[in-house]
């Protein structure tokens, strides 16, 4: 029978220390890049894995993190997932995802297993649940990172910084004469009310610019959603001549509504989306909007998670630098 392979196996292949090995697969120290490849290299063509359920019963701790978010349906949050997942495996972790249908209930009972699982971590995009939910995981050791628009208590955060990347979006919408600006919004219920609305009305106030309230339309963060808001704004008296979206997923349901209802984007309305997700360059016309890379956002939650499984004690926010991506459609 073939013995198993060992870290040791891995380090000569390589040519470097166990230790070097270690902090390879654990991410605890930096390594240099050429070191880290002949590691993974060595990795690879041995076919090496941590022996998880030997370290579970030594250290008495899981190597489960679960990732929560509203809709695996969105393409954002799948390329979220990749991001923190790449991160965790290195270490010896591993993901479970779940989707909350942006329901309290659901995000509730997702942290309940979490605790009873006594799982390693949970990252999650929280919807509608309040900082107060998080309590029981805080009892139980279990730390969080939380990835919103917001800061949601005294737990680890990664956010975008947008205003930037609003304030060129405007400042290229304004340069094309457009004055009326309207916003497909998020629900009014969701957990931190909806920042992305307030980054837009600060920054639209830079060009003497305001978001009134007929012409913002709250809704979920859906197609169908996207569609109906747009079609709500398109019946007012002075439509807007410019659009922002909440995200990409709610701005292809105004693009598939404006053509049924015979509205021309970019030439009646510009339209913008949030997140850049894959199919926002797929769409015609092919979306223009903030770029907000999920990929890094996961990686970002993930340093964030591993950090607190070493030892640190307190709370970091980190934001993530987002950019205007003009295309088509505005």
């Amino acid at each position: 029978m073939p013995q198993p392979v060992t870290m040791s196996d891995v380090a000569r292949a390589a040519g470097v220390s166990v230790t070097t090995v270690s902090y390879v697969l654990s991410g605890k120290r930096p390594v240099a890049p050429h070191t880290r490849r002949a590691v993974e290299k060595a990795v690879a063509d041995l076919g090496f894995t941590l022996n998880t359920v030997a370290r579970n019963l030594r250290t008495g701790r899981s190597t489960i993190v679960a990732l929560v978010v509203p809709d695996l349906a969105n393409p954002f949050y799948a390329q979220l997932a990749r991001g923190l997942q790449e991160s965790l495996r290195g270490p010896g972790y591993h993901l479970v995802v779940g989707s909350s249908l942006a329901q309290r209930d659901e995000e509730r009972a997702f942290l309940e297993e979490a605790v009873e699982q006594r799982m390693a971590g949970v990252v999650i995009t929280p919807f509608r649940i309040g900082p107060d939910d998080l309590g029981p995981l805080a009892d139980a050791g279990i730390p969080v990172v939380v990835s919103a628009d917001v800061r949601f208590g005294d737990v680890d955060h990664v956010a975008p910084d947008s205003a930037a990347a609003f304030r060129d979006a405007l400042a290229h919408i304004t340069a094309a004469g457009r004055r009326r600006v309207g916003m497909i919004a998020g629900p009014r219920d969701v957990t931190g009310g909806d920042p992305r609305l307030d980054v837009l009305r600060a920054e639209a106030g830079r060009f003497g610019l305001t978001l009134a309230d007929p012409y913002v339309v709250p809704g979920e963060h859906t197609r169908e959603a996207g569609a109906a808001a747009f079609e709500a704004l398109m019946g007012l008296p002075k439509p807007p001549d410019a659009v922002f979206c909440v995200n990409d997923v709610t701005a292809v349901g105004a693009l598939e509504k404006a053509e049924e209802l015979g509205v021309d984007v970019p030439g009646d309305v510009a339209l913008t989306g949030h997140d850049d997700i894959e199919f926002a360059s797929l769409v015609r016309p092919r979306l223009s909007t903030v770029r907000y890379p999920a990929i890094e956002v996961g990686r970002s939650c993930a340093r964030l998670l591993l950090s607190r499984l070493d030892g640190r004690s307190a709370a970091r926010t980190v934001r993530v630098a987002t950019t205007w991506v003009p295309r088509a459609s505005a």
